[in-house]
């Protein structure tokens, strides 16, 4: 017997990452399924950019919080506090099923099918930018994650990589599979290139690793443009770079224009389950430099040049040898944007749908 589409889902999300452009993109693709969402927000408030984005999407409802999120400094009351709050969301909607986009509530008693999906997680983080385990601190985290994963009727990553991944940690599952991210093509174009290289994220941040980067712009002949916070959240100070421009936090629009210029997208990220920001970046037709993960090699095969992490030297060659070569600068970035459309959002709607009327019918057939 054929499952129906889900008429209503229950499904989370947080505002402070990916995570909230994987959910826009995924309930615009669930339109066609006649799917109406109920997005339960968590970790912050949201953005004007963000309440922008939500308002011509007639299948939305938005619940907010500001719990914290269970990867976050003390969350644990937080994470409970959540817990009754999701479960009187879910008396109130009555969804035919809960799409989690956290790990840490996939235990509930929901009393219908539930998705949990591993964008990322601690263990896996630590393991990729430490080169060590997570120290004993995390292992409430741990726990937690594990029960969620484990009690979920399915679990789903965004690469083969990162299910692997889960799985050594926190397995075994019920049941478990892969479904790629996408991005809808109307929001990115290739215009007339300049010579800059681009990246996006927080200089801080020690999985992307945009700091060798900007370290190494000084020896590139093109500039560096990053968008995203130049200022240490510890000490507030500032930091200023030979040949680096800092854009600071941008629009979707304003990240949209900047790729749509840039000849080279450069993140060499020791860490990256997957990278929307590459996917956008490989849209606009940016010639792709990011690091060898093995997540991201799935993704990209050949149309990506990689580089080790830990050698700002290899990131510094490469670029150079693109800048220097425009012949191959030409074939990667055509080769980009002919794998981004392997990662559009209208297949990755499809792949969800299709789960959740497994799902559905394996509760009927119960």
């Amino acid at each position: 017997m054929e499952a129906h589409h889900p008429a209503k889902i229950l499904m989370t999300a947080d505002t402070v990452g990916g995570v909230w452009t994987y959910a826009m993109e995924l309930v615009r693709a669930l339109v066609p399924f006649g799917t109406k969402v109920a997005l339960a927000t968590m970790g912050a408030p949201l953005s004007e950019d963000q309440r922008r984005q939500t308002e011509d999407m007639s299948n939305l409802t938005i619940y907010e919080s500001n719990y914290k999120l269970e990867w976050m400094e003390n969350p644990w009351e937080d994470v409970e506090q959540a817990s009754q709050w999701l479960m009187h969301l879910k008396d109130e909607v009555q969804p035919d099923l809960v799409h989690l986009n956290g790990m840490a509530h996939g235990n509930l008693d929901w009393g219908v099918p539930v998705i949990v999906v591993v964008h990322s997680c601690v263990m896996s983080w630590w393991r990729a930018v430490k080169g060590e385990e997570a120290p004993k601190a995390w292992d409430k985290y741990k726990e937690a994650v594990t029960k969620g994963l484990q009690a979920a009727d399915m679990v789903i990553a965004p690469t083969q990589a990162m299910l692997h991944q889960a799985e050594n940690f926190y397995g075994p599952f019920k049941a478990s599979t892969v479904i790629y991210n996408g991005r809808g093509q109307y929001g990115f174009q290739f215009g007339k290139k300049e010579p800059f290289i681009f990246s996006m994220g927080r200089v801080w941040d020690e999985a992307k690793n945009i700091s060798m980067l900007a370290h190494i712009a000084s020896d590139l002949s093109w500039p560096v443009y990053i968008a995203g916070d130049s200022k240490h959240p510890a000490t507030g100070e500032t930091i200023e770079l030979e040949n680096v421009h800092f854009l600071g936090k941008l629009s979707e629009k304003e990240v949209s224009e900047r790729l749509s210029r840039a000849s080279i997208y450069a993140l060499p990220a020791k860490y990256e389950p997957f990278g929307l920001t590459i996917l956008e970046a490989a849209m606009s037709g940016c010639a792709l430099v990011v690091g060898k993960a093995e997540s991201l090699v799935e993704i990209w095969g050949n149309a990506a040049k990689y580089v080790d992490p830990n050698s700002a030297d290899d990131l510094r060659d490469t670029i150079n040898n693109l800048i220097q070569d425009e012949f191959a600068l030409n074939i990667m970035a055509m080769r980009a944007i002919k794998r981004s459309h392997g990662y559009t959002s209208d297949p990755m709607g499809q792949d969800y749908d299709h789960v959740y009327r497994q799902l559905l019918r394996q509760t009927v057939s119960v």
